[in-house]
């Protein structure tokens, strides 16, 4: 287990936006990860890398100090300087043996993301060991050890609450949306196409939603959220003109001020008096307060969404303990995974050394075996052959039946 190590940089330590020095594109990984465990002397080699962390999880016996460090990175991206590789030192952080291990089962349960519960992270940390897997740079250690993570990661999130309830506000405000029991064919006009509203707008489309109206000061920037819809779209100076109706107001912009003003709320209404939703997801609002005053509007607001986000936040950090429960008991069982492993291993090379045996036997005895007749050399064939998978069954069955006691007494 003291050769399982991490190399990691994370949102608790490093800022998110330098963490993306360290990524590495798609069509370049195989090479340079390749190239990074051949220059180390690594026997196996990890990748992981999202939004807010890289880790780099590994197989050897070397120390992880200093010169290596130096060393790794100058192998990963040789063109680094002093200035680089100082930041690394001063960013890093190292995890060894069952600390490594604790780390990643705290990191795929989600324990140690930026926002605790978030389920996303064990789908990355799958993918990541599938991707170096193919490209032959992981091998049986990091195989067990990713293994028991993911299994780790999927009872916490089955045992306890830590993620079932919502903390993002796209989330939330689609739940409130919901609560509402708004018809499918409902009229959406939306009021900007960053990444919130194209979150808010996938979530939408996913359950069925089909009736969309795109408007966005670049124009093309709609046009591209509109083709993702099926919908229309217009340049947000087309907005006050136009005439079509609405049901439901999707808005979230970057403006100061409210976009939609009690006029521009007038002549999007017309003479339509029915109770209208608007999902206001800009900070500050988007929608002028005196429209509340004015007309009826169900308001789905940013604001009171994160209040409900903090409660829900505080409700999945109370889980903590009982994750940790459940990650030392996973720890245990992974100690008892490797003994088992480590006899399976010293075991496998019982068949070659039995045919050894078996083919010395057959040139000290050639004269016997000669004598014999084909029925006779049949049946101590077969009794030979019977004989050969005892010898490897039953050491390992009792190698493990010790391991089982032994792991009783402690």
């Amino acid at each position: 287990m003291n050769k399982f190590k991490i190399i990691a940089f994370t949102h608790k330590n490093t800022d998110v936006n330098d963490i993306g020095k360290l990524h590495v594109e798609d069509h370049l990984a195989s090479e340079k990860l390749a190239l990074v465990k051949a220059l180390m002397d690594i026997e196996e080699l990890l990748y992981l890398s999202t939004c807010n962390r890289v880790e780099f999880m590994i197989s050897t016996e070397q120390e992880i100090d200093t010169t290596f460090l130096e060393s790794f990175f100058k192998a990963f991206n040789e063109d680094w300087n002093a200035d680089y590789l100082d930041w690394v030192l001063k960013n890093v952080q190292v995890f060894e043996g069952e600390e490594a291990l604790r780390h990643l089962f705290n990191v795929a349960s989600s324990i140690d993301s930026l926002v605790v519960g978030e389920r996303e992270i064990i789908t990355q940390v799958r993918n990541a060991y599938e991707k170096c897997n193919e490209f032959g740079l992981t091998g049986d250690l990091i195989r067990l050890v990713v293994k028991k993570t993911i299994e780790t990661a999927k009872e916490i999130y089955t045992e306890t609450n830590i993620a079932r309830n919502p903390v993002s506000v796209v989330s939330l405000a689609y739940r409130k949306l919901r609560s509402l029991n708004v018809k499918k064919d409902s009229r959406f006009i939306i009021i900007g196409s960053g990444v919130t509203n194209t979150t808010m707008a996938q979530y939408l489309k996913k359950h069925k939603f089909a009736n969309f109206t795109v408007f966005n000061r670049t124009l093309a920037n709609a046009q591209k959220l509109a083709a993702e819809l099926n919908g229309k779209a217009f340049p947000l100076s087309e907005l006050q003109n136009y005439k079509e109706g609405f049901d439901i107001i999707l808005t979230c912009t970057g403006s100061t001020h409210s976009i939609i003003t009690p006029e521009l709320y007038k002549n999007l209404v017309g003479n339509d008096t029915s109770k209208k939703i608007v999902i206001d997801l800009a900070i500050p609002n988007d929608l002028d307060a005196a429209i509340l005053n004015q007309y009826d509007v169900n308001l789905i607001a940013v604001n009171n969404l994160q209040e409900i986000a903090k409660e829900n936040l505080k409700a999945r950090e109370q889980e903590l303990d009982t994750c940790k429960v459940i990650i030392e008991a996973n720890i245990y069982e992974f100690r008892q995974v490797l003994k088992t492993r480590k006899v399976e291993l010293a075991m496998s090379e019982v068949p070659k050394k039995v045919k050894e045996i078996r083919e010395t036997a057959n040139e000290v005895f050639a004269k016997e075996l000669n004598a014999l007749n084909p029925e006779s050399k049949e049946v101590l064939d077969k009794i030979i052959s019977y004989m050969e998978k005892k010898y490897i069954s039953v050491p390992m069955k009792m190698a493990k039946d010790i391991l089982i006691e032994d792991s009783k007494t402690k």
